[in-house]
């Protein structure tokens, strides 16, 4: 830049507005090109960077979503969210609510809320199993339910064990607690009440335990019990509901091949339900709902099996073949908490 500034004092005057031309303008584009080049990347990487942002927050937000909706299924058998069949086959009107719920210790079920859902579902009749409470410790809300009469059976031996409970606003013609047989009845696991039309059982089948060690009782209680409700049968229509223990089938259940040697689905459990089923009595919800998969009543509280729904069908409404006419719907409300157990409802028709 010295250099030229002295040839263009020496030359002409045409040369020297020349020369000074040059030497104004072209730094000032040089600068200006440097200047445009250098906010242009400077402003680049920004637009990237928020680029990248946008779809950082698009991919949380759908992985956020399963993690909620696995944890709520339908409330009906249909598996989804269509409405209740309140009409049996031939159309008549549903005129019973029969609903069961093993609340695993109906005090703590209290306080989670549950004596809430009874009192909105406003079910005719009420079965509560494992109880696992003195009549004189049944929770006050349980009592204040309106136009529920109560009746409790517990075991003798053990407290804060099995125990069955049921809740009728009909008052039944008899009420009777217990199969006959001292050896069970101890435990406090069966309330048959006799209604005009038919027979309710409720009851907490006995669980196998780990490794199967009540599983030689248990096969004993299913051969007692299944004599029990054909005699009662012989006199009236019996309709059974409770914690049978048991996963029937293998769509029963979410993980059928890894327990087979498991309490509640040794081949021995299920043949118990299989010899029960062919001795003049259905499953309400397979009867329905033949194929269905993924519908479950239980869940254990470990490895979030709820929110995956990997779980067990245990709960069930068994009735007398001649009575599968009369049946509306058999619902699953697996929204429902409170327990490791959902409760069901069977909506019948009752021949008038």
């Amino acid at each position: 830049m010295f250099g030229v500034n002295l040839l263009c004092i020496r030359t002409q005057h045409f040369h020297h507005y020349y020369c000074k031309l040059l030497l104004v303008t072209m730094p000032k584009r040089k600068i200006t090109k440097k200047s445009e080049t250098i906010t242009e990347k400077a402003k680049k990487p920004k637009e990237e960077t928020t680029k990248q942002k946008k779809p950082k927050k698009e991919t949380e937000t759908v992985e956020k979503k399963p993690d909620v909706e696995p944890e709520i299924s339908a409330a009906n058998g249909s598996g989804d969210a269509t409405e209740i069949k309140t009409c049996s086959v031939d159309g008549r009107k549903s005129n019973l609510k029969i609903s069961s719920w093993n609340v695993a210790g109906v005090r703590a079920w209290a306080k989670k809320n549950g004596v809430d859902w009874v009192a909105k579902d406003n079910a005719d009749i009420v079965c509560l199993q494992e109880t696992k409470c003195a009549e004189k410790e049944i929770p006050q809300e349980l009592k204040d339910l309106k136009d529920y009469k109560i009746f409790w059976n517990v075991a003798k031996n053990t407290k804060g064990f099995s125990g069955v409970g049921l809740l009728s606003k009909v008052e039944p013609v008899k009420v009777d607690f217990g199969i006959g047989v001292k050896e069970h009845d101890q435990e406090g696991r069966t309330i048959t009440a006799e209604y005009e039309k038919f027979y309710l059982v409720t009851t907490y089948v006995p669980n196998s335990q780990r490794k199967l060690m009540r599983l030689e009782y248990r096969m004993k209680w299913n051969k007692d019990f299944q004599s029990y409700l054909k005699k009662l049968d012989e006199i009236k229509p019996v309709i059974l509901c409770g914690d049978l223990n048991v996963s029937h089938l293998e769509i029963d259940l979410k993980n059928p091949k890894s327990n087979k040697r498991n309490a509640g689905f040794t081949q021995e459990e299920r043949d118990g339900m299989t010899a029960l089923l062919e001795d003049g009595f259905f499953d309400s919800y397979r009867e329905l709902y033949p194929d269905l998969t993924g519908k479950y009543t239980f869940w254990t509280y470990m490895a979030n099996a709820r929110a995956k729904n990997v779980g067990w069908r245990l709960d069930y409404f068994i009735l007398s073949d001649r009575w599968k006419s009369n049946v509306c719907d058999n619902v699953i409300h697996a929204s429902a908490l409170g327990s490791d157990h959902c409760p069901i409802s069977l909506l019948l028709a009752v021949p008038e």
